[in-house]
């Protein structure tokens, strides 16, 4: 091979994507360029990607494949430990230098430290608004708290214009062996539950359509967000979790736009999220606030039977039954419903927030470590930024307050002839249909409840 030939590796993660990708246009610009996705469930441990994010990933490794292959670049798939898999590669190739968007993930810093023992690894920005490290408070330190880190952080913004994919790549010659896409199996056969992830289109062209899309909707969001029956969310999670899109894209996009700045401390939270899972590495497991190890969760038999009811959308409270089936028809739920049925879980079933993070993390297309981390501790109470533990939201004045009713239909369709005066809470109004199950506690004795079990573990 001549030195002509020698490739810069660029391994891909959460960063699928072609534009404003400063790790591939790195590497472009230094000559011969090998794309290498690692599928790797060993490092991640517990983390290893969820059913239905593998969905998403074999329809976004086809759809960057491809955009891959109208440059003339390869894209090698190889399953395994990522770092060790990588440097075999560059064995195998003679390629010399590794490039790559840092990740925050405890996982990937550790496979990128890894990595670096043995190769020329070049860690580049761009899964953030602002690179990892410059958002600090006066003190120096990094910010535990959303609002004065969100104040921080718009001192640094706007982020650079992002950069156009470059056009004139050279690719390798003689890639090494890969994996074919079909033999990891990603997608779900027997049975197929993924047929209503059709909602969805995987890749950095479906990334730029729904962003086009939500920037003339931008406007509304601040109000729309909150009404399921509408949805005036931006349905970007699952783009921004893959990379298919930039936070400083979407920033670019949507700034100065009437309605913008809900959406766009939507995307500070992102970093936020990152920044927090830098510091504690654990967050996922551990408790942000330790006063609260000693909340009493249920365990035995009685609350697996409830928990199993939460997943199947069985509780009896109708707009958590519509949000869990939703999470299970389409891979995703409504943000305020997201945050109805996680304190329902928490809260009036006093179930270990931790269970139900790793039931979204299984379910949920955009589950995100960081995210799900932060926001399951912000419901629970139990983070260093959270809302108070006694703070319990009440699902049958929540469902009218944000006008459910038209998302209860669609979802939980037992109840679909139901009018909005009883709809919200059908065993109340006298008209809940046979079949549809009894609440699995009312709302009072779970809020005692809960709130004795807080006022014990304060001592």
């Amino acid at each position: 091979m001549t030195v002509s030939e020698i490739p810069s590796i660029v391994w891909f993660r959460q960063d699928l994507r072609l534009s404003d990708q400063a790790a591939f246009a790195a590497a472009a610009a230094e000559g011969p360029v090998l794309a290498v996705y690692v599928l790797d469930d060993e490092i991640p441990g517990e983390w290893r990607i969820g059913g239905a994010q593998r969905w998403w990933l074999h329809h976004t490794l086809a759809a960057l494949a491809e955009s891959l292959a109208d440059l003339g670049v390869p894209l090698v798939l190889r399953r395994g430990r990522a770092p060790d898999e990588i440097a075999r590669i560059a064995e195998e190739t003679g390629a010399r230098r590794v490039h790559c968007l840092a990740h925050q993930e405890p996982w990937w810093r550790e496979a990128e430290d890894a990595l670096a023992r043995s190769v020329d690894l070049v860690r580049h920005p761009g899964r953030l608004l602002a690179e990892q490290g410059i958002v600090r408070t006066g003190s120096g330190g990094p910010f535990r708290i959303f609002t004065p880190f969100w104040r921080a952080l718009q001192l640094h913004m706007p982020p650079p214009p992002p950069e156009p994919a470059p056009t004139n790549v050279q690719g390798m010659v003689h890639p090494p062996r890969s994996d074919r896409l079909e033999e990891w199996h990603l997608l779900p056969t027997a049975p197929n539950w993924a047929e209503g992830f059709g909602h969805w289109t995987p890749g950095e062209a479906g990334a730029r359509a729904r962003l086009e899309a939500f920037a003339d909707e931008v406007g509304d969001y601040d109000h729309a967000r909150n009404l399921p029956s509408t949805d005036g969310t931006s349905s970007l999670s699952p783009h921004l979790h893959f990379g298919e899109v930039s936070p400083a894209a979407v920033w670019h996009a949507l700034d100065g736009k009437a309605g913008a700045e809900s959406y766009l401390r939507e995307i500070g939270w992102r970093d936020f999220a990152a920044n927090l899972i830098v510091q504690q590495p654990d967050y996922g497991t551990a408790h942000g606030r330790a006063k609260m190890d000693a909340l009493a969760w249920r365990t035995g038999p009685e609350a697996d039977a409830e928990f199993r009811a939460w997943t199947r959308g069985q509780t009896g409270y109708p707009i958590v039954d519509a949000g869990m089936r939703q999470l299970w028809h389409i891979g995703w739920m409504h943000n305020r419903v997201r945050m109805i049925a996680a304190s329902f879980l928490v809260k009036h079933l006093l179930i270990d927030w931790r269970r139900g993070q790793h039931w979204f993390w299984d379910c949920l297309v955009d589950a995100d470590y960081g995210n799900n981390a932060v926001n399951w501790q912000w419901i629970a109470g139990t983070g260093v930024d959270s809302s108070p533990f006694g703070r319990i939201m009440a699902p049958l004045v929540q469902s009218p307050k944000f006008d459910a009713g038209a998302y209860i239909r669609r979802w939980v369709p037992e109840l679909a002839g139901l009018d909005d005066s009883s709809i919200h809470d059908p065993h109340g109004a006298g008209v809940a249909p046979a079949g549809y199950p009894e609440p699995l506690i009312a709302h009072r004795p779970a809020r005692e409840r809960a709130l004795a079990a807080a006022a014990a573990a304060r001592g």
